[in-house]
């Protein structure tokens, strides 16, 4: 978690009496360099213990592990508080290098959740945080009117396509898992902006926004702007889907007209679309010839079944989890062709890779960096399917980031920016193309898809990445309304289904009243993870794999394009990792595209093909909602 500092607002906070100024010696640059050892060793140091029991939490989850993690979160957060208002004393102090002022400025947006000065409140602040977490780990929907878990109706509402079951599910999901959470967020919201208003900001939204090296109001125009560049492709994306769902579905469960229900689009969010590629496949060029979760199994991978028991004799291939964890090293193998090298040997003895038979584990996929140099580790229930490969493939690209930056001082232990830790292993996977699957031996040469497919391909990316962005956009939206007090807590489901409706097009499947908090059915509202990165990150990974190809000599359509064993590559990718957030983050964007603008651009290039032909199949059609 981290937080954002003003340091023209603390400043100001911090000078309000003039006598109390007159009486406190000016500090030096020498006390600042001093507290800024003391600050990074004591935090470096607490991330050692707090890390493994947020680990243990995760993967062990009961009410012991709550409190174990809770209390190491309650200390943690109280200690970046207190540094945050330390660092804002001395960064006036006359002579400050660049290289000070910059750790000054990154101890200062240490935290996601701040928590104030008064005693209790980090404790009651970790309190509510865990249990939120922990709700939501623990929560179940139904499927025929029996309970199912969070991994296994993800996987449902991917593959079921009856309506009447696709509404069972996503409506006990949101009813189970959000609603009850909807007292304790209101609480941790109004803790938490107590937390950002001593630290000078007008509430935790604020906050948020004021980390990306830039004003927080011109950041909120960044986003803006950059979603109004790839905005009319959406829309004729959402245009196409809905008449292809109307010819499915018919009028009486998905009109021709207005926005799309949610439940039918193949994700429990709506949050990506490529699970129903079969549903809007153009005839033809639809028919991509391969599914990677199908050659997978052609393989002979073997998904663990829920009930399989693991004993010692067991021969290797039989055991639980062990395709899963093959799956993990061709994603290694993908690293490794780049030049980086193994992942260590405890990554595969740490790693949870398939939901284990004897507890509650949080199942949500994660990249963990335990002790901030080489015990990285993913926590995952690990699917033998398309959308697992890719995501294995994603989640790794967070561990080799955290490893290549591991020499930097503790402040620059992270990504340029939080959306760049999360493009890395997008971009990356958006080499998952016909050449790569050739080439580690999963799909057949004389099965590639030749260009008359090119638009089924291109279509099927779109699906999950282009329909991605207005939802990436609108979780934070949404928060920073709650935060700000613009969507009161009597407003909370109105505000959500509102959002969701502006940006995505999409209504719930049933009317749903201010007793629900549908927000809270997403892992990131109650896992308090600002969402605005992965925003973010759908647009860097097109630029980075846009610079990446462009290095590599691709000469084909960029979307065929991978950039698989090419060390060159590798070495510039490096370059940027190891840079960690010990410069701006245009810096790090420059030295591996070269450009320092953060922009919709290379999308909207990689899916213009697309672009016009949906436009030629929209004709006709009243688009928009």
């Amino acid at each position: 978690m981290k937080i954002a500092i003003s340091l023209a607002a603390l400043a100001a906070a911090l000078t309000v009496s003039p006598v109390l100024a007159q009486q406190t010696p000016a500090p030096t640059a020498a006390e600042a360099e001093a507290f800024l050892a003391k600050a990074e060793k004591a935090m470096f140091e607490h991330s050692l213990i707090s890390n493994r029991a947020d680990w243990v939490n995760s993967t062990y989850l009961n009410d012991d592990s709550d409190a174990v993690a809770a209390y190491f979160g309650a200390i943690r957060t109280s200690m970046n508080v207190d540094y945050a208002l330390e660092a804002a004393k001395y960064a006036t102090a006359p002579g400050l290098s660049a290289e000070t002022k910059r750790r000054l400025d990154l101890l200062r947006t240490a935290l996601t959740l701040p928590a104030p000065t008064t005693p209790g409140a980090a404790q009651q602040l970790n309190d509510l945080a865990t249990r939120l977490q922990s709700t939501y780990g623990k929560g179940k929907g139904t499927l025929k009117g029996q309970p199912i878990n969070g991994s296994d109706i993800e996987e449902q509402m991917g593959n079921n396509r009856n309506p009447e079951e696709l509404k069972e599910m996503w409506v006990s999901w949101h009813d189970n898992v959000g609603a009850p959470m909807r007292d304790d967020y209101a609480k941790l919201v109004d803790i938490a902006n107590a937390g950002a208003r001593e630290l000078g900001f007008a509430d935790t939204g604020a906050m948020w926004r004021s980390k990306y090296d830039m004003p927080a109001d011109d950041f909120a125009k960044l986003t803006d702007k950059i979603w109004a560049e790839v905005k009319p492709l959406y829309d004729q994306l959402h245009c196409y889907t809905r008449a292809k769902l109307n010819e499915k579905y018919g009028d009486a469960v998905q009109p021709a007209t207005g926005p799309i229900r949610a439940d039918l689009l193949g994700n429990m969010w709506a949050q990506s679309w490529g699970n129903i590629y079969d549903v809007v496949a153009p005839k033809g060029a639809g028919d991509l010839g391969y599914d990677v979760g199908a050659l997978l199994k052609a393989k002979g991978y073997v998904e663990t079944r829920p009930a399989q028991v693991d004993t010692p004799d067991t021969p290797e291939k039989q055991q639980r989890g062990y395709w899963e964890k093959q799956m993990f090293k061709i994603g290694e193998g993908f690293y490794s062709s780049l030049g980086f090298a193994p992942l260590p040997e405890t990554f595969w003895e740490r790693t949870q890779f398939i939901k284990p038979l004897d507890r509650e584990v949080v199942c949500h996929a994660s990249a963990w960096d335990i002790d901030n140099k080489d015990d990285i580790r993913v926590k995952m229930c690990t699917k033998v399917n398309s959308d697992d490969f890719v995501t294995i493939h994603h989640e790794l690209g967070h561990n080799y980031y955290q490893r290549a930056y591991q020499n930097q001082k503790p402040l620059y232990l992270d990504g340029a920016n939080d959306g760049f830790h999360e493009a890395i292993g997008d971009f990356v996977a958006l080499s998952i193309t016909p050449d790569y699957l050739v080439k580690i031996g999963l799909l057949d040469a004389s099965k590639v898809p030749g260009p008359d497919k090119d638009i089924g391909l291109l279509l099927r990316q779109a699906m999950d990445k282009v329909a991605f962005l207005p939802f990436g956009l609108l979780v934070d939206k949404w928060r920073w309304g709650v935060f700000s007090g613009a969507i009161p807590q009597s407003q909370y489901e109105k505000g959500w289904t509102d959002l969701r409706r502006q940006y995505q097009g999409i209504v719930p499947p049933v009317t749903r009243d201010e007793t629900k908090f549908d927000a809270g059915a997403k892992f990131h509202i109650p896992g308090n993870t600002p969402y605005t990165r992965y925003f973010l990150a759908g647009i860097l990974q097109q630029q980075f794999y846009e610079a990446a190809c462009k290095q590599a000599g691709w000469k084909g359509p960029l979307h065929r394009c991978s950039f698989y064993g090419n060390k060159a590559v590798g070495a510039k990718l490096n370059a940027m990792l190891e840079m960690g957030a010990s410069k701006p983050w245009p810096d790090a964007l420059q030295a591996f595209t070269g450009t320092r603008e953060i922009s919709g651009k290379a999308m909207t290039a990689y899916f213009a093909p697309l672009q016009k032909w949906l436009v030629q199949q929209n004709k006709g059609k009243s688009c928009g909602w």
